[in-house]
């Protein structure tokens, strides 16, 4: 029986192996480059935070048009609340003007804008991050690991993305368009919503990253499917209960209403069928290698 030289995984490895000392001095570096690219973005972000803020700001401004034109007498629902976000239907232009942010602290709205720096800076900088991540693992792994490894860089991000969307053009205006219909004017008593500037930051970006991650789900369970963790078979088993401790998730980090809940749950729900599906091509590709494998082998 041979065996073709230089092509052994494990020789691979032991090639890349370094000494403990070594391994230290390129994880400074590796986080020197992180930090240095976070303090970029930040300061990207802290020149550009005014443009940012009123970006983040733009679904409460058209909540609020929304509103002004159901108080006019027009008939609208929320599927118009959605088109209006989106663009395609006109608000009232009259109440955009009229948003009020309270500041009930000198320099609340100077460390908000800190805030919000670092925050941009982080999700600027993630690519960075994520690289650096992957080039300090990379020797640990075998060539047709870091291959497998690769399209999950592409799709962490792209389904942060994909969460952080459905907050800001469907689930966040729809909080805030039950919040503003909640005023009440009347018989000498006015309930009005004044909404301070550090709040509705916080509110806006614990719902962005309580999307972004939780719609991580297909590249975790994934990830435990290329290491053996999780199975297909498995996760078909738990469904029911994964379904349920999805609900219990949506109603911890989101606002304490139906439409928000649901907004979460059902997406979640179907990346977790989505997880399913793709732990099963993991595992009918191992098992097409490991026959190829075995019949290679057979042959030698």
């Amino acid at each position: 029986m041979s065996k073709a030289i230089g092509h052994d995984p494990d020789e691979e490895i032991e090639a890349s192996r370094a000494p403990l000392l070594d391994h230290l001095i390129e994880l400074r570096m590796r986080l020197i480059i992180c930090v240095v690219a976070i303090a970029l973005a930040f300061g990207v972000c802290f020149a550009f935070v005014k443009p940012i803020f009123l970006f983040l700001v733009r679904p409460f401004t058209v909540a609020e048009g929304l509103k002004a034109m159901q108080d006019a007498g027009g008939e609208h629902g929320a599927f118009d609340l959605l088109l209006a976000l989106v663009g395609v239907k006109k608000v009232a232009t009259g109440a955009l003007a009229n948003i009020t942010l309270q500041a009930t602290a000198p320099l609340e709205q100077f460390f908000t804008n800190i805030k919000l720096a670092a925050f941009g800076g982080i999700i600027l900088a993630f690519p960075v991050i994520a690289w650096q991540l992957y080039r300090f693992v990379a020797p640990g792994l075998y060539k047709k690991e870091r291959n497998a490894f690769l399209p999950f860089l592409i799709a962490s991000p792209v389904l942060f993305l994909m969460g952080a969307s459905l907050v800001y053009y469907v689930m966040l205006p729809f909080v805030l368009w039950f919040s503003l219909s909640q005023q009440m004017v009347g018989d000498g008593v006015q309930v009005v919503l004044q909404t301070r500037v550090s709040e509705y930051l916080t509110l806006v970006t614990t719902l962005l990253l309580a999307f972004g991650l939780s719609f991580q789900l297909p590249v975790v369970l994934s990830l435990g499917g290329l290491a053996g963790l999780v199975t297909s078979q498995m996760l078909r088993t738990g469904r029911r209960y994964a379904i349920v401790a999805v609900f219990v998730v949506a109603a911890i980090v989101t606002p304490p209403d139906p439409i928000s809940q649901i907004t979460l749950a059902v997406p979640l729900c179907l990346l977790y069928e989505i997880s399913i599906w793709c732990v099963w091509l993991i595992e009918r590709r191992r098992k097409e290698e490991d026959e190829k494998a075995g019949t290679d082998l057979v042959v030698s």
